[in-house]
C-alpha cells in the first residue's frame, strides 16, 4: 500500500485510508485519502439515511458545549500581525434533565460541508451523524468534581473524530475536552468562518504544536475549575458547568499525530497525570525525551513498538505505569468512529466484505467500538479515579482480540 506524508516536515509516512467512505462523514484525514477503484461518488446513498453511532454505556445523559479560545501566549504569524492561536474546544460531560435541548452533529454543518467539499462528495452532507450529547443541558452535580480528559485529533481531521469514546467517557462521569487544532482541521467559528487544513509547510500543525493546544487547554479547564469562563465571547455556559472540574484529576488521550502530541504533553506537563495514545507513532523533531514516571497506555495498531523505533524508544522512557495492548486485525483507524460508521457506508453503498476491510482492516467492527468503549474508561478509572478493575491485568475472554504485548 502507498503511503504520505502526514505528520512531520522530515517526511514521516502513515498509511493512506482509503476515501470513499469519507463521503459518509466518516473520520479520515484528507491527507491520507486515496479514491478505491470500486467507489462510486456518483452513486449517491438514499436521502433518507442517516448515519449512527453508537450510544454510550454509562448511567448518565451527555451534555456538550463550544468554547472559543484565544491564546494570547502565541502569536499567530499565519493570521497576521496582532493575531494569536485561535481554537475551537468543546466539552463533553454528564447531564442532567438532557430532553429540553438539542441533540449536537457529529460536526457543525459547514465544516461538515467543506469536509465532504475537499472529499468530492458534497451532496451527502445530509448523512452525518447526531451524538449523544445534548447541547447547553445543565451539569450534574453530585458533590464531588469531574475528573477532566483531554483529546487531540490526528491529522487533517476534526475534533469529532472521536466521538464513540468521549461521549462514552462523559456518560460514565469525566468531563471531557475535544480541541480543534487551528490550520490542521475542520472547524466552524462562532462569527461564521470555517477553518480547513492549511497546505503551508510553515503552519503549526506539528505534533509540538498540538501538545501546546492541549496545555493551554489546561490552562481553560483551570479557569472553568476556579469559576471563570475562558470562552473569549463570553458566551453563556451550561448551568454547573463553573467550578465543576477537578484540576488534581486530569489526563490527555489522542490518535495518530494526537497520540504523538499527548505523548509529548505528557512529558511537558504534570498537570497529566495519565496519558494514553490510540496507535500514535511517537516521531517528532527533536525527538521525544525525557523520562516519564506518570502512567502510560499505547493502544497499538499500525504503528507498534517492532515496527515504529520512535514507539520503541518512548516505551523505553517509561518509568511508572505502563500498557501497551493491540488489538489483532486493527486498521489505524480501528481505535474511533470508523468501525461504528464504515460498516453503514458499505452497505449503503454495496460493498463487499473484503472491501470494508480494505479501509477497516480485519478486527470485528462491533468489538472494536466495545473495545474503544472499554479500555481508556478502564484506564482512566484506575488513575485518575483509582477505581481498581481487572480489564488491565491481562487477555480478557470478553475481548479475545486484544492482545497485551510485553
Amino acid at each position: 500500500m502507498t503511503t504520505t506524508p502526514f505528520n512531520s516536515r522530515k517526511g514521516m509516512t502513515r498509511r493512506r485510508m482509503l476515501g470513499a467512505a469519507l463521503a459518509a462523514g466518516a473520520a479520515l484525514p484528507l491527507a491520507a485519502v486515496a479514491s478505491p477503484a470500486w467507489a462510486d461518488p456518483a452513486a449517491a446513498a438514499p436521502a433518507a439515511t442517516r448515519l449512527m453511532l453508537p450510544v454510550p454505556t454509562g448511567p448518565h445523559p451527555v451534555g456538550t458545549v463550544q468554547l472559543h479560545l484565544v491564546d494570547r501566549s502565541r502569536p499567530d504569524d499565519i493570521a497576521g500581525p496582532g493575531h494569536f492561536r485561535e481554537l475551537m474546544a468543546t466539552v463533553w460531560y454528564p447531564a442532567r434533565d438532557v430532553e429540553r435541548y438539542p441533540v449536537a452533529p457529529w460536526m457543525p454543518a459547514k465544516a461538515l460541508q467543506a469536509f465532504l467539499d475537499d472529499a468530492g462528495f458534497s451532496d451527502l452532507a445530509p448523512l452525518g451523524p447526531l451524538t449523544a450529547g445534548h447541547v447547553g443541558a445543565p451539569v450534574r452535580r453530585s458533590g464531588r468534581r469531574l475528573p477532566v480528559v483531554v483529546f487531540s485529533h490526528g491529522a487533517h481531521s476534526h475534533q469529532g473524530d472521536h466521538t464513540v469514546m468521549v461521549q462514552e467517557l462523559a456518560s460514565h462521569g469525566y468531563a471531557a475536552v475535544t480541541v480543534a487544532h487551528q490550520y490542521d482541521t475542520y472547524t466552524e467559528f462562532p462569527d461564521g468562518r470555517v477553518a480547513v487544513p492549511l497546505p503551508d509547510r510553515q503552519a503549526p500543525t506539528l505534533p509540538g504544536d498540538f501538545a501546546a493546544d492541549l496545555r493551554f487547554v489546561l490552562d481553560c479547564v483551570e479557569q472553568l475549575a476556579a469559576g471563570r469562563n475562558p470562552d473569549v465571547d463570553h458566551r453563556k455556559l451550561p448551568a454547573g458547568l463553573l467550578g465543576s472540574l477537578d484540576t488534581r484529576r486530569m489526563g490527555a488521550f489522542g490518535w495518530s499525530k494526537g497520540g504523538t502530541a499527548t505523548a509529548c504533553a505528557t512529558l511537558a506537563d504534570e498537570r497529566i497525570r495519565a496519558g494514553l495514545s490510540l496507535d500514535g507513532p511517537m516521531q517528532m523533531n527533536p525527538p521525544l525525551a525525557g523520562d516519564l514516571d506518570r502512567p502510560f497506555m499505547m493502544m497499538s495498531a499500525v504503528f507498534t513498538r517492532a515496527t515504529d523505533p520512535e514507539a520503541a524508544a518512548y516505551w523505553s522512557h517509561l518509568r511508572g505505569w505502563r500498557l501497551n495492548i493491540q488489538a489483532q486485525g486493527a486498521a489505524h483507524v480501528s481505535y474511533g468512529d470508523n468501525e461504528a460508521l464504515f460498516p453503514q457506508v458499505a452497505k449503503l453503498y454495496g460493498w463487499s466484505g473484503q472491501q470494508l476491510q480494505d479501509v477497516i482492516g480485519t478486527l470485528d467492527p462491533d468489538q472494536a467500538v466495545k473495545i474503544q468503549q472499554a479500555y481508556p474508561l478502564a484506564f482512566f478509572d484506575e488513575h485518575l479515579r483509582h477505581r481498581r478493575g481487572h480489564l488491565l491485568d491481562g487477555p480478557s475472554p470478553a475481548f479475545p482480540a486484544v492482545a497485551f504485548l510485553p
